[in-house]
């Protein structure tokens, strides 16, 4: 029994023994592994140009935020009041206030004296309104041109060395990047007040009531950016100061969503201003709209390029160049056509007289401007 339990104590110690060297062992080799890593200077090198930074500073945050106070306080000096009735001074908080003023925005697009705003703000083609500058000081406008159905117009002031907005590129529009509104609320005593949203749609089509007819405005920006009457017709700008949209209060919709005319569409009509001092505006005759009206419209036509031609104009272009009701036009000129703002922006950079060519190679010359009553879209 003693020599059973001495060999049962000795095998126990033996088992202990052989676990230790093999904890040894296992540890000098891994040892012997980590001593024949070797790390280059290029390997080192290289490291230090794949850190990436996952945060900023508290200093650069400072300097991002002085940016766009900067970029906003200059956007601010060509921002301006425009008013259908001369302001006499008189108060908000009185009878005499905006709404009587019909007070609303614009924003200076050249140094001497151009301005975009909305036709309802400024009145239509041919009419007077009062713009307010920065300064103060007030100037009668003259309206120099103005399109219904985008509810944009340009004004014209007689004054030089003025400070102006650059245009964007609306194109370039993404859901969520950062905007900023700017303009008159409830009036001139919160002149230029600046909301600020991010872009929440592009290409919306937004359907309302005017005159007791439905109308349609296609190809709209939308932003969660405060828009009310009195900063309509301001600039919707980027971070970088540029104009990507004017504002519009006439499409209302529900609470937190406001929408704005894409800058790009009347980008040629502002620069044959700007360089010209005129505008011949040309069109083709044809009543048309894009896909994006159809959802509102019950008439079962489908397609999902270019533009649809709902009526051709008598003894137009159009009509001369054997157009019809039913055509789907994808290309003019070899450049496809699928939005009418892209038409619209497309027909602005022509002259009355130009030939132009649809898909199919029929010459389309460009005449005079002829003013119709549509609903939607008339060129």
């Amino acid at each position: 029994m003693k020599n059973t339990r001495k060999l049962a104590k000795t095998k126990k110690i033996f088992l202990r023994l052989m676990i230790i060297i093999l904890l040894v062992l296992i540890f000098w080799w891994l040892y012997g592994m980590y001593t024949k890593i070797e790390v280059s200077d290029s390997m080192q090198e290289n490291s230090e140009y794949t850190a990436e930074k996952t945060g900023i500073t508290v200093t650069e945050a400072e300097e991002n935020s002085k940016t766009i106070s900067d970029t906003i306080e200059e956007a601010n000096k060509a921002v301006v009041g425009i008013s259908k009735i001369k302001n006499m001074g008189t108060s908000i908080f009185t009878d005499g206030s905006s709404s009587s003023l019909g007070i609303g925005t614009g924003f200076m697009v050249s140094e001497d004296g151009y301005i975009v705003t909305n036709e309802h703000v400024s009145g239509e083609k041919l009419s007077n309104c009062y713009v307010t500058l920065e300064n103060g000081k007030s100037f009668t406008g003259n309206v120099v041109w103005s399109d219904s159905n985008l509810d944009i117009s340009i004004v014209k002031i007689n004054m030089k060395n003025l400070d102006y907005i650059s245009l964007g590129n609306s194109n370039e529009s993404r859901i969520g990047e950062t905007v900023y509104a700017i303009g008159n609320p409830v009036g001139y005593e919160f002149q230029r007040t600046v909301t600020s949203g991010i872009i929440s749609a592009v290409d919306r089509t937004v359907k309302f009531t005017e005159n007791n007819q439905e109308i349609y405005m296609a190809d709209l920006i939308q932003t969660d950016a405060t828009i009310n009457p009195g900063n309509s017709g301001g600039p919707l700008i980027k971070p970088d100061g540029t104009v990507i949209a004017v504002n519009s209060v006439k499409i209302t919709s529900a609470e937190g969503i406001g929408f704005a005319v894409p800058i790009n569409v009347i980008k040629p009509v502002v620069q044959k201003f700007i360089e010209n001092g005129s505008f011949e505006e040309a069109t083709i005759g044809i009543f048309a709209y894009d896909k994006n009206v159809i959802p509102y419209l019950n008439n079962g036509i489908k397609f999902e390029n270019g533009i649809y031609v709902e009526e051709v104009t008598k003894n137009s272009s159009a009509e001369n160049s054997s157009i019809k009701k039913g055509d789907i036009i994808t290309k003019i000129d070899g450049k496809e056509i699928n939005k009418m703002n892209e038409l619209k922006e497309y027909i602005y950079t022509k002259n009355p007289g130009d030939e132009e060519y649809d898909e199919a190679q029929n010459a389309i010359t460009l005449s005079d401007l002829q003013v119709v009553n549509w609903m939607l879209s008339q060129f």
